[in-house]
């Protein structure tokens, strides 16, 4: 395996960053992770548009163009052989000095790593999941905007570990206000009265790239998608429940703090809409060859 490196290919043994990297020392960068399907890099346009925004953001100059940097992810994808697989972009502001300042970091460091990679056990998608709400809240958006995808995600670890240590892979993030924000690292979607709900950015949500998609594909499917405040007693008493993520893809839910949800199984608009995207990512995307 090769890890693309400012500039280089490295081994995976001697792909390495310096201890004095801002990114390490303080979270102080931005990621994507990306998927690549049968030699498609999915949506790389709109990763790359985000990866541009969330730099922005941050006021962090990127010295690469888009082409530039989506060249790199097709490089590391056929340097290790990959049809299918999953891509972690990683910039951070550069190796710097033990202050906080990003004034003292001359040059931002780029890493790609093309790898594989399962979230979930492949029976959850099947069968769904059982999920709970966590106690800790996501961050407020005034405090650090969700649409940023940056390095600090000790929030959402947090989050996790709680999951983890109930028995549960999942679990719902509210925000200060006591709306769904999202999961760990995926968006929420319920599927309530022929309409598909999901939290709107506003309430705490990243604006996930299979989040769009699902819109769009649900939009294809008739439905009418409303982005809005949600409540867990609104989780609790949806039809469907499902989550989406570039590693999870969709995923269905089918209890949310020992509430059945629906018929307790896998639902319909759930499996037609990961049917679609799954057709999708199939046959869309930048060919890597």
């Amino acid at each position: 395996m090769e890890v693309y490196i400012d500039g280089k290919f490295l081994p995976k043994a001697e792909a390495k960053v310096s201890v004095f990297d801002h990114g390490f020392l303080y979270g102080d960068g931005i990621f994507e992770g990306i998927r690549l399907y049968a030699g498609n890099v999915f949506r790389l346009d709109e990763h790359l548009e985000r990866l541009e925004m969330s730099a922005k953001a941050i006021c962090l100059a990127l010295p690469w163009s888009r082409q530039e940097i989506s060249d790199i992810v097709c490089e590391s994808c056929r340097r290790n052989n990959l049809t299918d697989g999953y891509i972690r972009l990683v910039i951070s502001r550069g190796a710097g000095d033990l202050g906080l300042s990003p004034k003292n970091c001359p040059a931002p460091s780029i890493v790609c790593i093309a790898d594989k990679i399962s979230l979930y056990p492949e029976a959850l998608y099947t069968q769904g999941m059982r999920i709970i709400t966590s106690p800790t809240r996501r961050i407020s958006p005034a405090a650090l905007p969700p649409m940023i995808k940056s390095l600090n995600y000790l929030n959402n670890i947090l989050a996790k570990i709680e999951a983890q240590q109930h028995g549960f892979h999942e679990c719902l993030m509210l925000n200060e206000q006591g709306f769904v924000a999202e999961c760990t690292g995926d968006n929420v979607f319920l599927v309530h009265k022929g309409r598909l709900l999901t939290p709107a950015a506003h309430a705490g949500a990243l604006i996930g790239i299979t989040r769009q998609v699902s819109m769009e594909i649900a939009r294809e499917l008739g439905l009418e998608v409303v982005e809005t405040n949600l409540t867990r007693y609104d989780v609790w008493n949806a039809q469907e429940c499902f989550l989406t993520g570039t590693a999870a893809e969709v995923i269905p839910v089918i209890e949310v703090d020992a509430r059945v949800i629906g018929a307790g199984k896998p639902g319909p608009v759930t499996g037609r809409i990961l049917e679609v995207f799954r057709r999708k990512a199939a046959t869309e995307g930048t060919r890597i060859r």
